[in-house]
This record gives structure tokens, C-alpha cells and sequence, in this order.
């Protein structure tokens, strides 16, 4: 089949491991990934994946070079595409993206500004500029940034260059909201009700949103992923709706124009790939279940749905074809549709580009999406029918993203990656990824770490390599969102198919506070703790031997060992004893065997606990006993990251729930536990006249100053995270003592804002 890539790790011969990959696997799951080479010199690198084509013809020619408008993951995964062709590349960066992966994958690569996204990546002359220096032919955008910017695409035109994609026409038609909803009406598409003009200001968004009855969605025209989308129930919210999508679609797209629809509530969020080329011929490529999201932006995402019958599979494709033939369509795209209940189908949008989830479609079709764009581009004819797209096996992706699941379902985090091991050593798994570990997640990028993906011949296969690969994932350095990843692929509302865009909240109304441990989960937590505990100890006493030591050391001889193991304020007495790499450890009135390498150097550790296979990862050990632990994806965190379980985008200083922290273990042995009870405790810091930031950022407004009378819910400031604005309001009625930020200002997770008397 073309454009069928297979990963070294996926040859019929699985190397060391001496198996045969699944027969599915090698046919249809297109582009999996390998480990980083160890070396990242530009001399050395070549793919960071070694890749194996099956299907590119040699012998029709494309171009000699493409220059990559983009970062990161995309960046890396188009480099990719184009090594197989034979197509050298150029990577664009920031100065902060010097030593990014996607900039050493490439042939070449030019800077084009300082790290904001307006003075680089979104900075077209620049762009020119780098595309006039290195002669590059054409130019792929990928995802977000300029992809789908018609004036950049006219720049291109204007000076001769490719642009990988669509026309302008279908760039502006598509693009933006307002028109092609008019387009879909004409092309006989299921269309929502709402208002089919620009939205001049905010009262005339409330009288818009009285006439088509709430709730209504108010988004940007232009652009997508989430920005400049609010939902809103009444007045007020519309009011505030508007401004704030409003500020977002200007800083993300450059447009601040925006629509106004009716909301419907609880349905899914089905897309449907298309693929056309400049012949008038156009395919739909199947679809994608995309419902699992948090504010607008998706988090899970699979193909093809469980929900959809092979009539509404067609209809949807057939009207998402209808639609890119409308506007002669000639490139990759996708038609986002909203779904009911009873399987009513709406038009939502269409986005006129690569999608970020586009590796689940690679994966039950064979087809390599960036390969087809490229072809297209240059004037091929498409190479298949429509009776050539088949759905093959099942494929699920996971955004892994640096953002801390407790807050809000995940507020940025920022940091330098001081350790990162993809889980490329499992059958099935793909990663689409532009970091490596050093690599900095900053403030001024889309949080994301990588696409993980995993393939099998059904969805119930799909999900276990999913639940498998997300236990094997070594990330550290910056919080990332795993946990929650784990939670909702397990959850038996997800796993039956029963889910819709209000999952998350459905699912915890309180917010999200981590894997909930049965009876048997905790004695199996809390003997893996007892186990690493005493080999840690054995270990340290292996260390004291010296034969020549001037003072002999006495070894211990300890046949039990008794602890005291406190987790969740509670504490519980173990006794555990040790034969060969088995523990044997009595934990409330149950006797459980613990079997592993005990390699505590290793970031994953594989135990077993009578006959249940874990695979975990300790986090850090201290000497006073604290020792964090990543156990069925939850990692330990403390109350006060815990204490921020909200609604979106609503922060309060107060009044927010805090759960108890999760894993986090408290280990002694008897004796010192006994002697630890006259240590002395820190106090907890009294927050309830005080507002903290929580998540980095930029502070775009301030609302208030020193002795000011403010109202609970009154909002204080807004914080800008990765081109998302968060109202920051009181939890309480009072004065403003002290302002501690003005706008302009960037900000850390935890620093001071404001105070109240």
C-alpha cells in the first residue's frame, strides 16, 4: 500500500526480542517511531527514527527542497516524510529553538527572530527572507502558526514558491467561520443554527445570543484548536465571552472577528480527513473520535468511533467531500462535525490543514498524509478510489502535554525535561515528538511534549498498549498530565463508548484528583513502597563494606523489617522480609510477594505482586523517610497543586477543594518513627488573603489597586499561558492590601499576585 512507513522497531524481526510483530501492525501502522539517536550533531543526525518506505516511487519527482514553517513536533514529523522522498529540508527557528531537534533533523536551518511567536514563527518577511536565502521550492506550514494564513499563502505565490495545502480561495472560504458555514448550506451539509455574520461588539453578541436562545458558543472566525472559544449560559457570560475570545483571536490569528451559534449540549465531536487533489478528485479517509477535550481542546482522540454505523460513516464522509469539492479543495484537510445522540450530524468547521491528529488516520489506512500533501502539491493526480480506503485495526492518540492534570484538567507547566525514555520498546506505539531530554517547555509554545500513539487490531488491544505505554513513559522535570491520560482510557464510560465533549467534567465534577486506590491497590502500593524501602537500605549497607576500612563496620542482620508506612494520613505497620529478589511483606492483615530486578537506578521498575504485573516509577527517595512514587499513572503531588480543582479559566484564592495528596509515601522504620513524632512541623501557609498564580505566564490586565473594595467573584487579573487568557477573581469579600504584578509582567506557578487585607 503507498505511503506505508514501518519503523526498524516493527520488522517482521523484533531484533533482540526474537518476535514477530502482528501481520495488522506491519500493513497499516504507518510511521512508528524509534528511539533519539545518541548523538545530535548535525554531522550525525539523520532520522531520528530510522524509517523503512514501502510504495514511494523514486521516480516521480516532487522538489529538491521544502522549508518546514513550523517547530517542534510537526516540524520533525514533515522532515521525516520528506528524508523518505529525498527531499532536503530547511528548518526555520527562534533563538530560543537553536538547539530544538526539528533544526538538527534538517539540512539547513535559518533563525527569523526572538522567541514570541509574532517575532518569529508568525514573522512572514522573515520567512520570505529564509526561503529566498536557501531556494527552497516550496514550503510546508504544518499546524497552527501560518497554516492557515491566505496572505502568507499569496506571499508564497507572489514569489514563485509552493505552498503544501490548499489555495488561497479555499484558505479563505474554509478559514473562515462565517463563510464556510454559508459554503456547507450550499453544498446541502448539516449546518447549526446561529448567526451567520460578524459580531460587532458585546451587546450586540447578548442581543445574538437572546434570539437563538442559550447556551451559545461564541469562537473566532479565523483559526482553531480551542482559541478564542468560549461557551456561554446567560448575559454576563456572553459579555465576558466576547472580550476574552475576542483578545485570544487576535494574539493567536490576527483577527478578532467572531460568530455566534447555538451550543449543543453534550455531543460528540466527530471529524472526517479528507484528501483532494487540483484534478477535481477528493476522498474521505474515514474519521476521528476527537470527544474527549478540556477547554475546547482535545485530549484523546481515536479512529475510527465506536459510535458511528457504517450509514452515518458515509454520509459524513459524503457531505465532508461534497464540502472540499465545493471550494476545489486540493490538499489534506478535515471536516469537524458535532454529533448527537442519535447520530444528527452538524457541520462545525474545517480546518484547511494537517491535523494534529492525523496519525490515527496513517494508522488504519496506510496512507502517509504529509507524502499525499507533498504529491498533491506538486500536481499529481490522487493515487486511490474510494473503495481503496480501508479501516484496518484500531488506533488511539494521547496528547502528552507539560500541564499539571489537577488544575483545571491542566494548566501549562514549564521547565527543562531532566529526563525523558519514550516507550518505543513496546509493540504497537508511535511517538511523534520534537524534544529530547534538555529540551526546555517555555512559556511563549504550545505545552505540548508528543502525540502518543498506539495501534492493534481492535480498539480493546489499542487501549491496553495505550494503558501499557503510558506506564512506560519516563518524563521528568516539568509536571506533565499522564495521570489523566491513564484515568480516561480506563474509565467504563470510556471504554464502553459512552462519552461526549463533556466527558472530563461529567466524569469529575470536583476536578480531577488521580487514580482513586481499592483495598487491594493500596497494599499493593504500600508493599512496592515497603520493597524499594529495604533494597534501598540493603543497598546503602552494600556501600559500607570496605575490607581495608580502618574501622570495621558491622553489616546488620535484619531477618524482618519493621516499618511504618503512612500514606493518605494514614499509617500502617509492615513487616517485610526478604529471599533472593522477593520480598515477602505483611501489610494489614494481608501477605503479598513482590518479585523485580530491583534496579533502583532505572527510571521504570517492572514488579510483580502475586502474579499482577506493575510497572512503576520512584520519583525520588529522601532520607527523612518522603518517597514519591508513579504507580498506575498517578504521580505523588502535594495538597496545594491538588488544591486548584475548578472550573476553567475561574481562579479563586479560597474555597477551592483540596484533595489528599496521592502516593506520596511516608516510610520509616520503626524505631525512627517513633523518634519522629518530637520533630517539629512546618506550618501551612494561611491562603485566604491571598492570590497566587497557578501556572506561568504573562499578566495581560490588572483590575485592581491597593485599597480597593473587591466582591467575591470580582475579577482581580487576567493571566495570559500559552495564548489562553485565564480571569484570575476574589475568593472572598474584601480590601486589596498590596498588588504584586502589573501588566506586561511574566509570572511563575506560586508567585504572589495580590493580597487582601
Amino acid at each position: 500500500m503507498a505511503g506505508l512507513w514501518v519503523g526498524e522497531a516493527a520488522l517482521v524481526t523484533a531484533g533482540r526480542r526474537g518476535r514477530r510483530w502482528p501481520q495488522p501492525l506491519l500493513r497499516s501502522a504507518a510511521l512508528w517511531t524509534l528511539k533519539h539517536v545518541p548523538h545530535y550533531s548535525r554531522q550525525h543526525l539523520v532520522v531520528s527514527r530510522s524509517l523503512c518506505s514501502v510504495g514511494y516511487d523514486s521516480n516521480e519527482k516532487t522538489f529538491d527542497k521544502i522549508l518546514v514553517a513550523n517547530r517542534g513536533e510537526i516540524a520533525c514529523r514533515v522532515i521525516k516524510t520528506c528524508k523518505k522522498m529525498g527531499i532536503k529540508t530547511v528548518a526555520i527557528h527562534s533563538d530560543v529553538d537553536a538547539s530544538s531537534v526539528h533544526v538538527k533533523m534538517a539540512d539547513e536551518a535559518v533563525c527569523v527572530g526572538p522567541a514570541p511567536t509574532s517575532k518569529s514563527y508568525l514573522n512572514m518577511d522573515a520567512i520570505m527572507e529564509a526561503i529566498k536565502k536557501t531556494g527552497a521550492q516550496a514550503v510546508h506550514p504544518g499546524y497552527g502558526f501560518l497554516s492557515e494564513n491566505k496572505e502568507f499563502a499569496k506571499c508564497l505565490a507572489a514569489a514563485d514558491v509552493i505552498f503544501i495545502g490548499p489555495d488561497t480561495h479555499a484558505i479563505q472560504a474554509m478559514g473562515d467561520k462565517i463563510e464556510s458555514k454559508l459554503l456547507a448550506k450550499n453544498a446541502k451539509v448539516n449546518t447549526i443554527p446561529g448567526f451567520d455574520g460578524v459580531v460587532k461588539d458585546a451587546d450586540e453578541a447578548v442581543r445574538i445570543a437572546r434570539e437563538i436562545g442559550y447556551p451559545v458558543m461564541i469562537k473566532a472566525s479565523a483559526g482553531g484548536g480551542g482559541k478564542g472559544m468560549r461557551i456561554a449560559w446567560d448575559d454576563e457570560e456572553t459579555r465576558d465571552g466576547f472580550r476574552f475570545s475576542s483578545q485570544e483571536a487576535a494574539s493567536s490569528f490576527g483577527d478578532d472577528r467572531l460568530l455566534i451559534e447555538k451550543f449543543i449540549d453534550n455531543p460528540r465531536h466527530i471529524e472526517v480527513q479528507v484528501l483532494g487533489d487540483k484534478h477535481g478528485n477528493a476522498l474521505w479517509l474515514n474519521e476521528r473520535e476527537c470527544s474527549i477535550q478540556r477547554r475546547n481542546q482535545k485530549v484523546v482522540e481515536e479512529a475510527p468511533s465506536l459510535f458511528l454505523d457504517s450509514e452515518t460513516r458515509r454520509a459524513m464522509g459524503e457531505q465532508a467531500v461534497a464540502l472540499a469539492k465545493a471550494v476545489n479543495y486540493s490538499s489534506a484537510g478535515t471536516v469537524e462535525f458535532l454529533v448527537d445522540s442519535k447520530k444528527n450530524f452538524y457541520f462545525l468547521e474545517m480546518n484547511t490543514r494537517l491535523q494534529v491528529e492525523h496519525p490515527v488516520t496513517e494508522c488504519i489506512t496506510g496512507l502517509d498524509l504529509v507524502q499525499e500533501m507533498i504529491r498533491v502539491a506538486k500536481g499529481y493526480p490522487l493515487r486511490h478510489k474510494q473503495a481503496d480506503i480501508p479501516i484496518n485495526g484500531w488506533a488511539v492518540e494521547c496528547r502528552v502535554y507539560a500541564e499539571d492534570p489537577y488544575k483545571s484538567f491542566g494548566l501549562p507547566s514549564i521547565g527543562r525535561l531532566s529526563q525523558y525514555q519514550e516507550p518505543l520498546h513496546l509493540p504497537g506505539v508511535r511517538v511523534d515528538s520534537g524534544i529530547q531530554p534538555g529540551s526546555d517547555i517555555s512559556i511563549y509554545y504550545d505545552p505540548m511534549i508528543s502525540k502518543l500513539i498506539t495501534y492493534g487490531s481492535d480498539r480493546r488491544e489499542a487501549l491496553k498498549r495505550m494503558e501499557d505505554a503510558l506506564d512506560n513513559y519516563v518524563i521528568r522535570g516539568v509536571t506533565h498530565n499522564i495521570a489523566l491520560l491513564r484515568e480516561v482510557i480506563i474509565n467504563s464510560r470510556f471504554v464502553k463508548g459512552d462519552i461526549n465533549t463533556k466527558f472530563l467534567s461529567d466524569v469529575y465534577p470536583d476536578g480531577f484528583k488521580g487514580h482513586q486506590l481499592t483495598e487491594n491497590e493500596r497494599n499493593q502500593l504500600l508493599a512496592i513502597a515497603s520493597s524499594l524501602f529495604v533494597a534501598s537500605q540493603l543497598r546503602a549497607h552494600h556501600f559500607q563494606e570496605d575490607e581495608n576500612s580502618r574501622v570495621p563496620i558491622v553489616k546488620p542482620q535484619v531477618a524482618n523489617w519493621e516499618l511504618s508506612v503512612k500514606l493518605h494520613d494514614e499509617v500502617y505497620t509492615v513487616v517485610a522480609s526478604i529471599s533472593g529478589p522477593t520480598f515477602s511483606v505483611e501489610v494489614d492483615e494481608s501477605k503479598l510477594n513482590v518479585t523485580g530486578a530491583w534496579n533502583l537506578a532505572s527510571p521504570l521498575l517492572s514488579v510483580n505482586v502475586d502474579g499482577t504485573q506493575r510497572m512503576i516509577q520512584c520519583l525520588s527517595r529522601e532520607a527523612g523517610g518522603n518517597m514519591s512514587i508513579q504507580f498506575l499513572g498517578t504521580v505523588g503531588a502535594n495538597a496545594e497543586e491538588l488544591g486548584h480543582n475548578i472550573r476553567s479559566h475561574i481562579f479563586s484564592p479560597v474555597n477551592t477543594s483540596v484533595a489528599d495528596p496521592q502516593y506520596k509515601v511516608h516510610i520509616l522504620t520503626k524505631l525512627a518513627a517513633e523518634l519522629n513524632k518530637f520533630m517539629l512541623e512546618k506550618a501551612a501557609e494561611d491562603t485566604s488573603s491571598i492570590l497566587r498564580s497557578p501556572m506561568p505566564g504573562m499578566v495581560v490586565a490588572v483590575s485592581v489597586k491597593p485599597g480597593d473594595l473587591v466582591a467575591e467573584g470580582q475579577e482581580i487579573c487576567v493571566i495570559e499561558a500559552m495564548k489562553m487568557q485565564n480571569s484570575m477573581t476574589a475568593g472572598k469579600t474584601g480590601k486589596v492590601k498590596s498588588v504584586h504584578c502589573k501588566a506586561g509582567d511574566t509570572v511563575g506557578e506560586g508567585d504572589l499576585l495580590v493580597e487582601l487585607e
